[in-house]
């Protein structure tokens, strides 16, 4: 078919280098933006006398003509445009004639691909942060009815303090509370309209681009045109924050595999976020945890891609950046596909609490507890330390825990051991007795779910 800006050239492009350039393939994922910025374009111009009031209406009535035939499946998106924006207007015009042929007034297609991909990601970022509060509402929900579910704390996968489950669910419960807090940053950021930017110079038309930001809902006009069609920080920065959010997840989903395993067994996920072996029926593998885990390194990718692209690009618009889109709509399907399955198969595992308990006490993850009893009874803490790890080594060699030792054997080790060591080392007292701003004891998660809850509520 003809171009929209075919008058410059003589004979046809080539077919291939046509198909090479065009991007309704993907681009057409932002129809409604696309139509949606034109309509606010139009009336914009209207105001401004550019267009008639009658020019106005007709180009309303055929852009939410063709919209309606869009979503209804009237009217289908074919590689027979080069573009969305093609593909609108060159409908509109077959709509409603010559009026349709004013749309274009006053605007480039650079200042329009820069705000429909801005409109797209901005609905896009609102949807994710409501699956990340989602998230956070379930995770919320077990830390409470696990305020008491003791299990070991680790670093370097090594067993190291008795904490909560409650306790290690709060850890990723900020973590996706910042993810929230930064796709917030980003919204503010990049809330400001490029339209009547033009090609990278503005126009000679006396357009209201405040009114224009006004419509869309945007906080204002952006200030500068030539950063304004070449503007893809906040593509960078989107994606940023979603390999965030991956990585968290991936994080999370790594410790679901390892509880998940038969050394382990603190957790069973349910069968349908699980699936089987053709071969061992035995099996219950942790599938969805585990491409949760993959598909992190291909959001990855999306960053890596973009910020390469990026790096190189002179002012102002160059057809590189074409390649925002495809990798950024992947990724944001993803990280959506990612959110929804990972809070079903968390929303519906269930945790083997003795289990877990079970293994914070064979981990001698109470010895620490142990060492500060002896500084209690006045024992230097360098020689509480010695003393400890001295019954450590014992309990190895017998193969057993701090817990199981009688009183004869504390004293045979030091003599400050009394009858009420075994309170001091229980799980109970030694989570308990950590009530600092943060710790796990239960008066510390209590005014942590507090907390919460208010955030929740308000955000």
């Amino acid at each position: 078919m003809a171009q929209l800006w075919g008058g410059r050239f003589t004979k046809e492009t080539d077919q291939l280098v046509y198909q090479f350039n065009a991007s309704i393939g993907f681009d057409q994922k932002f129809y409604r933006q696309d139509i949606k910025g034109s309509m606010a374009h139009v009336r914009m111009l209207a105001k401004q006398g550019i267009l008639t009031e009658e020019e106005r209406d007709q180009i309303l009535s055929g852009l939410e003509g063709i919209l309606s035939d869009v979503e209804s499946g009237v009217l289908a998106i074919t590689s027979e445009y080069e573009d969305i924006h093609s593909f609108v207007e060159a409908n509109l015009i077959d709509r409603i004639g010559d009026a349709g042929k004013k749309l274009h007034t006053g605007r480039s297609r650079n200042d329009q691909v820069a705000l429909d991909m801005r409109l797209y990601v901005r609905d896009e970022l609102m949807e994710i942060d409501e699956l990340v509060k989602e998230l956070l509402i379930t995770l919320e929900r077990i830390m409470e009815e696990n305020l008491h579910t003791y299990m070991p704390g680790f670093t370097h996968l090594q067993k190291a303090q008795p904490i909560t489950l409650a306790h290690h669910l709060g850890a990723y419960f900020e973590m996706f509370k910042r993810d929230r807090q930064r796709l917030h940053d980003i919204y503010e950021r990049m809330n400001y309209c490029p339209l009547g930017s033009g090609a990278l110079a503005g126009t000679t038309y006396p357009l209201d681009r405040e009114y224009t930001a006004e419509l869309l809902e945007f906080a204002g006009p952006t200030q500068n045109s030539m950063d304004s069609v070449s503007d893809r920080d906040y593509v960078i920065e989107f994606l940023s924050a979603l390999s965030t959010i991956m990585m968290h997840m991936s994080r999370f989903s790594e410790e679901i595999i390892i509880w998940n395993t038969n050394e382990y067994q603190f957790v069973e996920i349910d069968d349908a976020y699980s699936t089987g072996s053709s071969i061992m029926p035995q099996k219950k593998n942790p599938d969805i945890a585990e491409l949760v885990r993959g598909k992190t390194g291909r959001v990855y990718g999306a960053l890596v891609a973009i910020l390469t692209t990026m790096k190189g690009i002179p002012l102002a618009y160059n057809k590189d950046m074409q390649e925002d889109k495809e990798l950024t709509f992947d990724a944001i399907d993803t990280v959506k596909g990612c959110l929804a399955l990972f809070e079903g198969m968390i929303s519906t595992m269930r945790f083997r609490k003795e289990r877990m308990e079970n293994s914070a006490k064979n981990g001698f993850t109470n010895a620490t507890d142990a060492a500060d009893y002896l500084v209690g009874k006045g024992v230097p803490f360098r020689d509480a330390h010695g003393i400890v790890g001295r019954l450590v080594l014992y309990c190895l060699d017998k193969g057993i825990s701090l817990d199981d030792l009688s009183l004869e054997e504390y004293q045979k080790i030091s003599p400050v051991f009394e009858g009420d060591i075994y309170d001091a080392i229980s799980m109970k007292n030694c989570v308990e007795r950590r009530n600092t701003i943060g710790a796990p004891g239960a008066a510390a998660m209590q005014a942590v779910f507090e907390k919460n809850r208010k955030y929740l509520e308000e955000n």
